[in-house]
């Protein structure tokens, strides 16, 4: 942007004109009403509802890892779940499995 704005001044120097004005930077708007103090006090809130979640999901874990866990019965072995009409490509022995006879 530097060197736009050197050869818009060079070029208006070699025609014999004084180069443009620049206008003047508008000043930036402050998008909240906010002053420093506020913007430590909410930091300070985010910090404290950081902490107080940790501290509820902890116990949440704790409780549900307390409890333990139902054991389901073994399912029952029918004959049809695992029928097989014809040998795998590979072998009875498994893909990556090498049963020594």
């Amino acid at each position: 942007m530097a060197t736009a704005l050197v050869r818009s001044g060079l070029r208006s120097a070699f025609r014999g004109r004084a180069p443009a004005p620049r206008a003047s930077p508008v000043p930036k708007k402050s998008f909240s009403s906010s002053s420093h103090h506020d913007e430590a006090a909410e930091a300070s809130k985010w910090e404290k509802i950081t902490y107080a979640g940790i501290a509820t999901c902890t116990i949440l874990a704790i409780y549900n890892l307390s409890k333990g866990h139902h054991h389901f019965d073994e399912p029952l072995s029918y004959p049809y779940l695992h029928i097989r009409n014809k040998e795998f490509p590979w072998g009875p022995d498994g893909l990556f499995e090498v049963k020594e006879h």
